[in-house]
């Protein structure tokens, strides 16, 4: 049989890569072509994408397989959700994509909800409700930056972006348009009248299209010369969730998946949007999946604590890798230090770890201060707010959950994967580690006509990729006792929350 080979875009919040997969009928392979970072460029006070250079990086990868003979015949992109370009009249890239942490963006909430109430804008589009959304994004350029839409005859969502500069073809696919907080699910298309209501260009958005599709060809320019006849750009699951979720090797419906990562995409499965008052309470959400499915989650703060809490001891001369701060976080104290790492204290702060040691010292906790001690803080908190989401994903759907599944980078924080099964008391699958390329590539194999359907894809990653189970251990002891006080930390930030919108009369009325 002939060796299939597709070639997978991956594009993360902090680096990037470019995958070939090779599929000989049983079994798929991956090889790593290139890895790059990804790193904003702040101009002024604004956050941006370096979108340049991830395009140049793709078009680095692509030549780089071609010369070593592993010519792909499909593309697929993914990326993070929520941001975009704009593209004008001409079909050029208006302005470079404004980066989801810019902090102005919070600046518009108020005036959002005073043209369309924060329950009305969840009730409409089943979306959790955060300043990064592309709702507020473009608020901001409405209000601050108009010039900049009066330009602009489309958005496309960053994979769609890197879609067009590739094919010349314009899309927005289902499972990224999702994310934006602009789309009605119970409709399936955009939320024209909620666009309307908001004073933003109803112009600017494409029709949505569902993944598992062809959307065009590779430009000839853009083929590398080792490469001969077409390669065509496939609409995968272009949100990086939505492919990472395609590739959990389930062998049954009663689980919870964990993408882990920058950040920790907590959630289930299902046939329909589940857009309820509880749902809202809890600040859920619904994103597209692969199929027609949703994806009823609640993004956490990943990873991208631990990098920063790194980032913050290398700049002060501590000389400290993971897997060092790891053994570290292991030999300190166990569940002294706890907090919510969805506070916005830790959205984007100057410095990650006095963030964490204020917010200690403010909640009248012992303040972390060792590399372990912080590690540990964060490590176990993440565990902790894992099994606050499983509980309420168990009050909304009804369902007993007792199985996680974690995929994607963090499976490799064996620390996190061992706590998270002794927090929640439930059996942790771990694996694979590159679930999201293995989608994006799945995803292209049913398009060539390799698979014939996404139920085959279990197996197949079954049968291709490692995996580790984690089972509760007699050491969680402790662990309930910290989950009440965790508990009790939320109740405080929520009550915050709450009197915060309370102050502010245009939020729900």
């Amino acid at each position: 049989m002939a060796i299939w080979r597709g070639f997978a875009v991956d594009l993360g919040a902090s680096n990037g890569r470019t995958v070939i997969g090779e599929y000989d009928g049983k079994r798929l392979f991956l090889y790593e072509i290139t890895r790059f970072q990804n790193n904003p460029v702040g101009l002024g006070e604004t956050l941006y994408w370096d979108f340049l250079h991830l395009f140049s990086e793709i078009q680095n990868g692509l030549v780089k397989a071609s010369s070593e003979g592993l010519i792909p015949s499909t593309i697929g992109v993914d990326t993070w959700g929520v941001d975009f370009g704009l593209i004008d009249e001409y079909g050029e890239l208006v302005a470079n994509p404004r980066h989801y942490r810019n902090p102005q963006h919070g600046s518009v909430l108020d005036e959002v909800f005073a043209r369309v109430p924060a329950k009305s804008l969840y009730e409409q589009t089943g979306i959790q409700i955060l300043q990064i959304n592309t709702v507020f994004q473009l608020m901001y350029l409405c209000l601050h930056q108009p010039e900049l839409l009066e330009r602009s005859r489309h958005l496309l969502l960053f994979p769609d972006l890197i879609n067009y500069f590739l094919t010349g073809e314009m899309a927005s696919e289902f499972t990224n348009a999702t994310t934006t907080q602009l789309f009605n699910p119970r409709l399936g298309t955009w939320a024209y009248d909620m666009i309307d209501k908001l004073g933003l260009p109803k112009d600017l958005f494409l029709p949505v299209v569902q993944p598992l599709r062809t959307l065009g060809s590779v430009r000839k320019k853009l083929v590398p010369k080792t490469a001969a006849g077409r390669i065509d750009v496939v609409n995968v699951g272009e949100h990086d969730t939505a492919s990472a979720v395609l590739a959990v090797p389930h062998e049954t419906d009663d689980f919870v998946y964990i993408s882990s990562g920058t950040w920790s995409l907590v959630g289930v499965l299902s046939n329909e949007p589940i857009i309820t008052d509880l749902t809202r309470k809890h600040n859920f959400t619904n994103e597209g999946g692969v199929g027609g499915v949703y994806r009823l989650l609640k993004n956490v703060m990943g990873l991208w604590l631990l990098q920063e809490v790194r980032r913050m001891f290398l700049r002060s001369g501590v000389n400290c890798d993971f897997s060092s701060l790891m053994q570290a976080a292991e030999e300190a104290p166990a569940l002294k230090a706890l907090f919510d790492p969805d506070a916005a204290d830790f959205l984007a702060p100057d410095d990650m770890i006095a963030a964490i040691q204020d917010y200690c010292r403010r909640t009248d906790q012992p303040v972390p201060e060792s590399p372990g001690e912080i590690s540990r803080a964060v490590l176990e908190s993440l565990a902790l707010k894992y099994r606050w989401v499983i509980e309420r994903l168990e009050e909304i759907t009804g369902k007993s959950l007792p199985f996680i599944h974690i995929v994607g980078g963090g499976v490799q924080n064996t620390v996190l994967c061992q706590w998270t099964a002794d927090a929640t008391n439930r059996i942790v699958i771990a694996g694979p580690v590159e679930a999201t390329v293995i989608g994006n590539l799945c995803a292209q194999l049913i398009v060539s006509n390799e698979l014939s359907s996404i139920s085959e894809i279990p197996t197949l990653v079954d049968r291709s990729f490692e995996k580790k189970v984690y089972r509760p251990t007699s050491q969680r002891e402790g662990w309930d006792e910290a989950y009440e006080r965790f508990v009790r930390l939320l109740e405080m930030h929520n009550s915050f929350q709450l009197d915060s919108e309370l102050s502010n009369s245009t939020h729900d009325t």
